[in-house]
């Protein structure tokens, strides 16, 4: 049986490492430190800390022999960028430094929970070969958060390890309500696509990439969207909030493309971005 390692056991990472401990896989879930810990050992959850370098690129002797120790040979790298926190240029060192660590500790196989914040600003459909590093620089189409992401990704490609990077849209689902970033908003479109996928259609996602994709980016968000005036009102009609509809504004935006993953034989659980609202 296959070891894995969740690196990041938080909103995402820690219901993945239940469900895959659910299963009967031999999986392990990673927080920073031995204190934080303490809410997956009362779940009964294998788990041990792991506390990536965010100054330097280089492998880890420690991140070697806690991976070497258990034997893990596939990870998930399901920790944020913290863009919102202005920790996103530490990201792609610690992606370079895990990605170094896992090839010494002779890991198979890395899935990437990345982000559509990837892609560019261009008001298009975007597919997989629309966002890679080499676009990226020198285009101002692209912001300097698509461009770090770029960089950890192609720091995983590069590596020769079997990878899936896993392109995500906005992420909602329990204890994360989308009416609750209405309040935030200082206005919203009525033809611009909403790009979001729930919680469960990502756990299975990650799952599907395990043992079903190899050496693929692929995005996913719920193929079946509305405009974010259409979602957002939704949310709020399927929530407590009583958050107002904030201005409208006509300005379109880009659609991130479900179509890949589909092809491959990913099938979305709420396949409808509205559908997912109920189960938040």
């Amino acid at each position: 049986m296959t070891n894995i390692a969740i690196v990041g056991a938080g909103w995402l990472g820690l219901p993945l490492t239940q469900r895959l401990h659910s299963e009967g896989q031999s999986v392990f879930g990673t927080r920073t430190t031995s204190e934080r810990l303490e809410e997956l050992e009362k779940l009964s959850l294998p788990c041990f800390a792991l506390k990536l370098d965010s100054e330097h690129s280089v492998a880890n002797p420690l991140v070697i022999n806690q991976l070497q120790s258990r034997n893990v040979q596939t990870l998930v790298g399901a920790f944020p960028p913290g863009f919102k926190k202005g920790q996103g240029k530490a990201y792609a060192n610690q992606w370079q430094a895990l990605v170094n660590s896992a090839l010494k500790a002779g890991v198979k196989k890395i899935v990437m929970i990345s982000s559509t914040s990837a892609y560019s600003n261009a008001n298009q459909t975007m597919f997989e070969h629309d966002a890679c590093l080499s676009l990226a620089e020198n285009n101002d189409l692209f912001s300097e958060n698509a461009r770090t992401m770029l960089i950890a990704e192609q720091s995983l490609i590069d590596s020769g390890i079997d990878y899936v990077i896993l392109r995500c849209s906005g992420l909602f689902g329990p204890n994360r309500h989308p009416a609750r970033f209405v309040s935030k908003m200082t206005s919203i479109s009525n033809v611009a696509p909403v790009n979001m996928v729930h919680l469960e259609d990502v756990i299975n996602a990650v799952i599907f990439s395990l043992s079903k994709i190899t050496n693929q980016v692929v995005n996913v968000t719920s193929p079946n969207t509305v405009t974010k005036y259409e979602f957002y009102n939704q949310a709020i009609l399927n929530s407590d909030e009583e958050s107002q509809m904030p201005e409208l504004n006509n300005i379109p935006a880009k659609r991130i493309s479900a179509e890949k993953i589909v092809q491959l034989g990913f099938q979305f659980q709420y396949e409808n971005v509205v559908d997912g609202l109920s189960h938040c």
